[in-house]
């Protein structure tokens, strides 16, 4: 095999290696150089292999959740009022891009986020046996996301939405925590969103400090707190089926 078959084999994976994690500089120096220790490349790769975590992390962390409740036909012990914060806090990012005509491919990954916050507002009420209040808060809700995006809002609303989207989620964790504690078992809780979550948390920790550098900020405080509480959903999610396991072998 020749080199251009070679290279030709090869395309593929440089496109993709150069789209999401790598300038061709990097690509040069680890694959036509074979200089694997050009440490300002492996922060780029590292900084960007994150990035695509928290993307897909954040995106994909609600559908294990989805499944488990449909399959169960049950939301027992996932709180409404955290699922309630959680879409409030995905609604300010949200709100911004459609006032703002950015392009979709641009924000989808909130969108996906937004629907499927308040697909699981539905299926609590849905399961709860309140569907015509689940129905009421799907139309509800839709009504606020005309009124956010008229002009008959003041300028200020949405950024300070924005603003406040992480003490929501923060709030969201607390109330989902507490809830797990009251009721001494996580319900239908699933432990795989809640550990991608937990991981996403911790890649928003490592871009925190590579913007500011300061582990004293505020962002960076309140993605360390927001990690804390999702480590704390986790260990409530082992130890309480740990807890199950024990109880039913006895």
């Amino acid at each position: 095999m020749d080199t251009s078959e070679v290279e030709e084999l090869l395309s593929p994976t440089k496109e993709f290696l150069l789209t999401y994690f790598l300038p061709e500089k990097c690509y040069n120096y680890f694959f036509v150089d074979l200089n694997f220790f050009h440490v300002p490349c492996w922060k780029i790769v590292l900084s960007k292999t994150v990035g695509v975590w928290i993307i897909l992390g954040t995106v994909m962390a609600q559908l294990p959740q989805l499944w488990k409740v449909l399959r169960a036909r049950s939301a027992s012990g996932i709180s409404w009022w955290s699922v309630l914060l959680q879409v409030y806090a995905i609604t300010g990012p949200v709100v911004y891009c459609i006032t703002n005509n950015f392009p979709l491919e641009a924000w989808s990954e909130r969108l996906f986020m937004f629907m499927q916050g308040l697909a699981m507002g539905f299926l609590i009420q849905h399961y709860s046996g309140n569907t015509l209040k689940g129905i009421v808060f799907l139309l509800a809700y839709g009504g606020v996301m005309l009124l956010l995006t008229s002009p008959l809002v003041p300028e200020h609303v949405i950024p300070a939405m924005q603003a406040s989207s992480m003490l929501a989620v923060v709030a969201s964790r607390v109330i989902q925590a507490g809830t797990n504690y009251y009721h001494g078992n996580t319900g239908q809780l699933s432990a795989l969103s809640v550990f991608l979550v937990f991981t996403g948390s911790l890649a928003l920790i490592f871009t925190s400090l590579q913007e500011t550098g300061d582990w004293s900020s505020v962002s960076t405080v309140t993605h360390v707190v927001a990690a804390c509480l999702s480590c704390l959903l986790l260990t409530q999610v082992v130890c309480y089926r740990n807890s199950r396991t024990k109880d039913k072998t006895e």
